[in-house]
């Protein structure tokens, strides 16, 4: 009984905060820490020791962990990863720091009024825009409490469609050898199914927005757990004076997010197909080594 009064009255709370911030023309910033942890089991070439996966997954660490801010108001919202500089070294070695290097992601646009989303997105230099609908999800209320900050958040599931391309990278099997054990060395895996997702929200903030492509919860999302990458809120600021305009993404070739998966999983192949033959980029080169 204790239980589902404290329960009611973070709810009643909840409310009155909304009803506040809902009677105002506010704007908020909401901080994100992102993080992809390496199937270290699966990871590297055959025969490569413990210690070299180490090393290199060590590398690779700061190219999987980034920092995110999220502008929105009541119906847009921006999803923009924040520049920082790079260590000498830190963004890995070989294959995988090529794939990070030439495939960069850019601003993602949400609308949920009109149900559309948008994002900037570049391939080897060449710019490409992805124009979708926002992807639905059918949240499961678990009716789970835990405090982030100072706010109460709530937990939901759910699942999603995994699009484009794991960063862990899959190894031959023991038993494939020669040539073809060759061409599946350090292979991405392709991704088109399901993964479950586990959410938290509050909803002190009443908007129906989150990180990256998340949204459709009755508060704003603050930790996104999908497979191994975790999104976790670490700073919120509520009607800043300085409002930013949220601009939607435009520069690009126009494609549909399926499209665009389908573009990189070729270019993906033919990088990967130089790589193996000693060359860098789709069409020969190595990486800086000039030509587009």
């Amino acid at each position: 009984m204790r239980k589902t009064f404290i329960k009611f009255s973070v709810v009643c709370f909840a409310l009155l905060i909304s009803n506040s911030i809902t009677a105002q023309d506010f704007q908020g910033k909401a901080h994100y820490m992102s993080k992809t942890t390496i199937d270290m089991a699966n990871f590297g070439r055959p025969g490569m020791d413990e210690d070299m996966k180490k090393r290199i997954a060590a590398r690779l660490k700061n190219a999987l962990e980034k920092t995110y801010i999220l502008t929105f108001n009541k119906s847009e919202s921006v999803y923009k990863e924040e520049e920082k500089l790079d260590a000498p070294g830190s963004g890995g070695s070989g294959f995988g720091r090529m794939m990070m290097g030439n495939f960069v992601d850019g601003n993602q646009y949400k609308n949920i009024k009109d149900q559309s989303f948008l994002q900037e997105r570049e391939v080897f230099g060449k710019k490409f825009l992805i124009r979708d609908s926002i992807p639905s999800f059918e949240w499961r209320m678990t009716g789970e409490t835990k405090q982030i900050g100072q706010y109460m958040c709530f937990k939901a599931t759910g699942t999603k469609v995994k699009y484009g391309l794991d960063v862990n990278f899959r190894r031959p099997r023991p038993n494939q050898e020669g040539e073809e054990a060759e061409k599946k060395e350090e292979q991405p895996e392709e991704v088109t199914d399901e993964v479950d997702v586990v959410v938290w929200y509050t909803p002190q903030i009443p908007v129906s927005q989150g990180p990256s492509d998340y949204w459709g919860l009755p508060g704003l999302i603050l930790e996104v757990n999908e497979g191994r990458t975790t999104i976790l809120c670490s700073k919120i600021v509520m009607n800043t004076n300085d409002k930013d305009v949220i601009k939607v993404p435009s520069k690009g070739k126009e494609v549909s997010r399926a499209e665009f998966d389908e573009i990189s999983k070729k270019k993906m192949e033919e990088m990967r197909e130089n790589f193996r033959r000693g060359g860098g980029r789709p069409g020969g080169g190595r990486p800086g080594g000039g030509g587009r």
